[in-house]
C-alpha cells in the first residue's frame, strides 16, 4: 500500500510541541529511541516487524494544502508555522533493526537522528505501526513453535479490529511464521500464499452432506479440503468426505492437497477417529485440519494428548493477540546535538527502574556462541564504540551489576544489527518481500536456545549495557540524585 499520506496519523500533542519549539527555540538535532520494555505474553524474545511501513510513511512524510487548511481550522496554529509546516520533509537519518530479527526489551528498534520537530512528529505513527506488528508477529511465532512444524493458517481477517488491522496483522503473521493466510488482498499486495475451504453454509445449501462435498470436489480436485463437522463428524462428516475421495480416486484425480477440516467439539478424540477412518480407507496422506478458537496453549495441549491434526486455522487469538492486546513500545529522548555536533547524552528517570532510559548516541551488537551460533546476549554500547572479537569480553546485567559472565576471546562472534534506513531524509534501505522476510525469522528463531524458545517461564537472553554506556548512565543518574 506504499503512497498512503499518513502525516496526520499523529497525537495533537505533537503538533502543538512542533510548535512550541518552532516559537521558543533552535530546532536543533535529537535523538529518539523507539523500544519495549517487556516481551509480550511473557515471551523469551519478540520479533520485529512493521519496518517496510514506516519506510512508506517517512517516504511520504508532507502536508497537504487539505492538511493545512485542517489544522488551521482549528484555530491554535500561527500562520507562520502553518507555513513552515506547508514545505515540511524528513531530512533526518533512521536506523532499525530489520524485519524478522529477533528483538529484546530495552534495546532500540528504531532510532531517529533528526532536528526535534521532525523527530517530535514522526513518534506516534512509528509506535502505532511498529507496535501492533511486532506484536501479532511474536503471537504468530509462538503459535508456530507450539504446532511443532505443522503449517498456521492466518484465518483472522473478520475478527481483526478493522481493515488496517486485519490486513497488516496477516503480514505480520506471515513474518511470525504462518504459511499462508485467508486474506486475499494481504495476498495480492504482499505476494504471500493465501488458502481456505469452505463455510458451513455451503453444506446447509446442499440438499445433503454428501452432494456438498462432491460439489465442492468437482470444483476443487486438486485442492479439496472438507469441513466436516456441519451435522456428525463421525458419524456422517468423515464418512461422507472418504466416499468422494474414494470417488476421485477411481475417476483418476491427481490428488495434490485433500483432507478435512474440523471447526468443533473434542479435536484432539475427534482427529484420532478420523484419522484412524481415513487411514483403513487407503487415505493415510489426507490432511486433517482444525480451526476453533485456537491458540499456542491448547494447540499444545492437543500435541499433548496426541492429536492427530497435521494443519492449523488460526484467527481471533493470533489477529488479535488476545491474551496480550498491545507491545507497549515507547518513543524516548536519548541525546541532543550541540553546536560542535557533539551528542549530550540525556536520561529520563523514573521511580519505577524499569523506565529509566538508556542515553546517548547508541547501536547494539549481537553476541553469539561461535561453536553453536546460538546467541549469547546483546550489547548496548555507544555507536563509536569498537570491539575485537578476539578479545576477552566481560558482560555484567544493567541492574544487578554482580551478574557477570566472562566470554573468552576467539569463542565468541558480534554482529551490529542497528541498519541504516534513511540518511539525510533519502532512503538507502530496501526492504526484502515478505516471504524473504519469513525465511530470515525462521533462521533468526534458530539462533535462540531452546530455553529461549519454549512457551511456559521461558530463558530471558540478556541485554546488557557496555561499560562505557553504563558509567554515563550512572554519572546522570548520580547528578539527578544530587540536583
Amino acid at each position: 500500500m506504499s503512497g498512503l499520506n499518513l502525516t496526520l496519523l499523529t497525537d495533537l500533542y505533537e503538533l502543538t510541541m512542533m510548535q512550541g519549539y518552532f516559537e521558543t527555540q533552535e530546532n536543533e538535532t535529537v535523538i529518539f529511541d523507539a523500544f519495549f520494555r517487556e516481551n509480550p505474553n511473557h515471551n523469551g524474545y519478540s520479533v520485529m516487524a512493521g519496518l517496510d511501513q514506516v519506510i512508506d510513511y517517512i517516504k511520504n512524510l508532507n502536508f497537504s494544502y487539505d492538511d493545512v487548511e485542517y489544522l488551521r481550522s482549528l484555530g491554535i496554529f500561527s500562520e507562520d508555522f502553518l507555513h513552515y509546516l506547508s514545505g515540511f520533509h524528513f531530512s533526518g537519518d533512521i536506523y532499525a533493526i530489520p524485519e524478522g530479527s529477533v528483538i529484546f526489551p530495552k534495546e532500540p528498534l528504531i532510532k531517529v537522528i533528526a532536528p526535534i520537530m521532525e523527530a517530535q512528529l514522526v513518534e506516534t505513527a512509528i509506535l502505532n505501526i511498529i507496535n501492533h506488528q511486532c506484536l501479532i508477529a511474536t503471537k504468530t511465532s509462538r503459535i508456530v513453535h507450539a504446532a511443532q512444524g505443522d503449517g498456521i493458517m492466518e484465518f483472522g481477517l473478520r475478527r481483526a479490529q478493522g481493515p488496517d488491522a486485519g490486513l497488516y496483522g496477516a503480514r505480520a503473521a506471515m513474518i511470525g511464521g504462518c504459511v499462508s493466510t485467508s486474506n486475499v488482498l494481504a495476498g495480492e499486495l504482499f505476494d504471500v500464499p493465501v488458502s481456505g475451504t469452505h463455510a458451513h453454509s455451503w453444506i446447509m445449501s446442499f440438499k445433503d452432506e454428501y452432494s456438498a462435498f462432491k460439489a465442492y470436489a468437482d470444483l476443487y480436485p486438486t485442492a479439496c479440503i472438507l469441513l466436516v463437522d456441519t451435522y456428525d463428524t463421525l458419524k456422517s462428516g468423515v464418512p461422507n468426505a472418504i466416499r468422494v475421495f474414494k470417488e476421485m480416486q477411481a475417476a483418476g484425480v491427481d490428488f495434490k492437497l485433500y483432507g478435512i477440516r474440523l471447526d468443533s467439539g473434542d479435536l484432539a478424540y475427534l482427529s484420532k477417529k478420523a484419522r484412524k477412518m481415513l487411514d483403513e480407507a487407503g487415505f493415510p496422506d489426507a490432511v486433517i485440519a482444525a480451526s476453533n478458537d485456537l491458540d499456542e496453549y491448547l494447540i499444545n495441549d492437543l500435541k499433548v494428548q496426541g492429536c492427530k491434526i497435521t494443519s492449523w486455522g488460526v484467527g481471533t487469538n493470533l489477529i488479535t493477540s488476545k491474551d496480550c492486546p498491545s507491545f507497549g513500545g515507547v518513543y524516548k529522548l536519548a541525546a541532543i546535538q550541540n553546536p560542535d555536533g557533539r551528542f549530550v547524552s540525556k536520561i529520563k528517570i523514573s521511580e519505577n527502574t524499569e523506565k529509566i532510559t538508556n542515553p546517548g548516541n547508541k547501536t547494539i551488537f549481537r553476541i553469539y556462541d561461535k561453536e553453536s551460533g546460538k546467541i549469547r546476549g546483546d550489547l548496548i554500547c555507544f555507536a563509536d564504540e569498537v570491539y575485537d572479537p578476539e578479545d576477552d569480553l566481560l558482560l555484567f546485567h544493567p541492574v544487578d551489576t554482580w551478574k557477570k559472565t566472562k566470554l573468552a576471546g576467539g569463542t565468541y562472534t558480534m554482529k551490529e544489527i542497528l541498519k541504516p534506513v534513511f540518511v539525510n531524509g533519502a532512503c538507502v534501505y530496501e526492504s526484502p518481500t515478505v516471504m524473504e522476510i519469513a525465511a530470515f525469522c525462521k533462521q533468526e528463531k534458530q539462533t535462540l536456545w531452546d530455553e529461549t524458545l519454549r512457551l511456559f517461564n521461558p530463558h530471558k537472553v540478556y541485554v546488557d549495557l557496555s561499560k562505557k554506556l553504563y558509567d554515563v548512565k550512572k554519572e546522570l543518574l548520580d547528578e539527578m540524585s544530587i540536583g
